[in-house]
């Protein structure tokens, strides 16, 4: 991963938008729900009064509108705070 998050911000993985359709009809991508859970690929140090608590490879479920979306080599993460974290997935 060519992408280092710095201080207590996480790198997310978006879990992909589930594929529905309606009587027949499929959603275009435009009106998908985003996902609301991804996997971190990528943690900061922490902060000196932040401990880091997030670990590469948790699954978290994250906020409707936290994060800022951006694209890396074709691929779309979420960079983010550790403390717009939900909750982390056992």
């Amino acid at each position: 991963m060519n992408i280092q998050p710095l201080a207590d911000r996480v790198l997310v993985l978006p879990a992909p938008a589930e594929e529905k359709t309606v009587g027949g009809i499929i959603i275009p991508d435009t009106a998908k729900e985003k996902p609301l859970q991804g996997k971190v690929v990528a943690v900061g140090t922490g902060t000196k009064d932040e401990e880091m608590v997030i670990k590469v490879g948790d699954q978290v479920l994250y906020g409707k509108y936290s994060g800022t979306e951006l694209e890396h080599e074709g691929e779309n993460y979420l960079i983010m705070r550790q403390s717009d974290v939900l909750a982390i997935l056992k």
